[in-house]
């Protein structure tokens, strides 16, 4: 019996980054089937949380995901660029976002072609893998390619359709509050959360119980 769980996954998160090989893993060792499902990162939906955070928050996240890609052997480098401009000196969110809505939106129609979880796998280790103009050059239409998708489909297909994508977009955020989280990365399994890449285990324990078995 093949199982069935949803992720919800930003591409401005790293945790989110540090947790989606292991998802992919996940797939390929079990009968699991995973729905990436896409939301915004918090700068857009809530512009004023990083002003309204201790001051402490942002140095301790940046000391906390390089020292779990350091665990799990990950490669990890700030995102340049990063795919939400922010001033890192005042934490403002800029108005103008070049990347976020663009990127978010081929995303979400890769997962309209049961593609989400490979293109979110490939795109993010472009973005905080090291890879400087990850946006530039061919970089995302190799990593297209590799997610079995194709670039100019899903770029013409989020240009073109930015209202539909955004309303499927919305409902992601809406499902993931209604299971009982708000952050990323979050699997669901039969309506349990298991939120953060360091409650993995956990979440297959769980889906063990319910009778998940290896391919």
């Amino acid at each position: 019996m093949t199982h069935t769980a949803d992720v919800y996954w930003s591409f401005r998160s790293p945790y989110s980054y540090l947790a989606t090989r292991r998802y992919v893993e996940l797939t390929k060792k079990y009968d699991l089937r995973i729905n990436q499902r896409f939301v915004y990162p918090l700068a857009i939906r809530d512009p004023d949380f990083f002003e309204k955070n201790h001051p402490n928050w942002l140095g301790y996240t940046f000391r906390d995901i390089f020292r779990v890609a350091q665990f799990m052997d990950i490669p990890l480098a700030p995102p340049n660029p990063d795919p939400i401009v922010q001033d890192v000196q005042t934490r403002k969110i800029a108005e103008e976002q070049p990347y976020i809505f663009e990127l978010t939106r081929m995303g979400q129609a890769a997962s309209r072609r049961g593609k989400g979880l490979e293109f979110a796998n490939e795109v993010s280790q472009l973005i905080w893998g090291g890879t400087p103009g990850w946006n530039e050059g061919d970089h995302l239409k190799g990593a297209a390619e590799r997610a079995a998708v194709n670039l100019d489909e899903l770029r013409a297909e989020a240009n073109t359709q930015p209202e539909e994508l955004d309303a499927e977009i919305a409902d992601n955020q809406k499902a993931l509050e209604a299971s009982g989280h708000w952050g990323v990365p979050t699997l669901v399994f039969e309506g349990e959360p298991f939120f953060g890449q360091d409650r993995i285990e956990l979440a297959v324990w769980r889906m063990k119980q319910k009778g998940l078995a290896e391919r």
